[in-house]
């Protein structure tokens, strides 16, 4: 069945349709509920080959966009972006797999944990940072790899790790302590430079998994204690939303849906309320894992974070240091 066909059919549920448009119509979002920075309307989507062609256009558009991209400072080379985000979220799958959006193929540099693993514990344990690079050139930013938060042994010390990260207090390759890092440690940079500090604070969230858990609200009360630190001297932040296909049976059907999908909207809109960043701020993606060939699904929705991400970064960092 078409994606045409399926969209002039969902906004009607009789008990005698098929299963198939039952089941879409409890998950796929209205006309009237499709409002917001990201969702499309139904109208744009008439077959599934006309939304698969939508998408290979907009990674297109989005890829080149970046790649020519310059940061406003003539004197920074690269942005860097400090990714953080609690232990099993996919804060290295989301590295890996901008990596292997702009090589044309799966690259897995950044450790990451088993996503089917039981463990909860971080395989970063050192700050990283990750040069970004297409398929025969260097690209202006960087992304930061830290500790995942892990809700049972959280504490000031890990709020302090990130902030000092984003000021650019934290040399490469510091590996993080039950305390936190003091002026006097060999690792903590007494003199910040621009290209030291990172400019935009990306957090990643398990999709599959938000809720009011007791462990989820300890998360939440430090991220929020981390936004009012940084918001005071105007450090954008962006949430990723991960494992989009985990969270919907629809997305994980056809990922073309993760915008229509009522399921993605809900946790979009419950992170929004709990850690206080705006919708156009939160992104759904799904991170490269098992697959063995990038695919233009998978890449389209990374981009459009990306996109988001570098240019919240470079507007930031035209006003000057992140601590001023």
């Amino acid at each position: 069945m078409s994606a045409g066909s399926v969209s002039s059919q969902i906004h009607h549920h009789h008990p005698g349709c098929s299963p198939l448009i039952n089941f879409i119509h409890g998950h796929i979002l209205s006309l009237m509920e499709l409002k917001g920075p990201h969702f499309i309307p139904p109208l744009t989507v008439t077959t599934t080959t006309n939304l698969s062609q939508m998408f290979m256009r907009q990674k297109e558009v989005l890829k080149e966009r970046i790649e020519t991209f310059t940061p406003s400072n003539p004197d920074v080379a690269k942005i860097k972006i400090l990714v953080a985000g609690q232990t099993g979220a996919g804060k290295s799958s989301f590295i890996n797999s901008v990596l292997s959006v702009f090589r044309g193929e799966i690259v897995n540099e950044a450790i990451a944990e088993d996503l089917e693993s039981p463990a909860s514990h971080s395989f970063t344990t050192r700050l990283r940072t990750y040069r970004m690079r297409s398929v025969d050139a260097d690209l202006p930013f960087e992304l930061c790899d830290i500790k995942g938060l892990e809700p049972e042994r959280i504490s000031e010390s890990q709020i302090d790790d990130i902030v000092n990260t984003i000021y650019g207090r934290v040399k490469e390759g510091y590996k993080f302590e039950e305390k936190s890092l003091t002026s006097d440690d060999e690792h903590y940079n007494e003199n910040p430079s621009l290209s030291d500090q990172a400019f935009c604070l990306v957090y990643i969230i398990d999709g599959s998994a938000i809720q009011i858990a007791p462990e989820d609200k300890i998360i939440t009360e430090k991220l929020k204690l981390i936004r009012r630190t940084i918001s005071d001297n105007g450090i954008p932040q962006v949430i990723v939303i991960s494992k989009v296909d985990k969270a919907c049976p629809l997305v994980k059907n056809d990922l073309k849906m993760v915008y229509r999908s009522k399921k993605i909207k809900e946790r979009m809109e419950m992170c929004s309320a709990k850690v206080g960043v705006p919708m156009s701020n939160i992104f759904p993606v799904k991170n490269y894992h098992y697959e063995i060939d990038t695919n233009d699904d998978v890449d389209v929705l990374i981009l459009k974070a990306l996109d988001q991400i570098v240019r919240s970064a470079d507007a930031r960092q035209r006003r000057g240091a992140s601590n001023e």
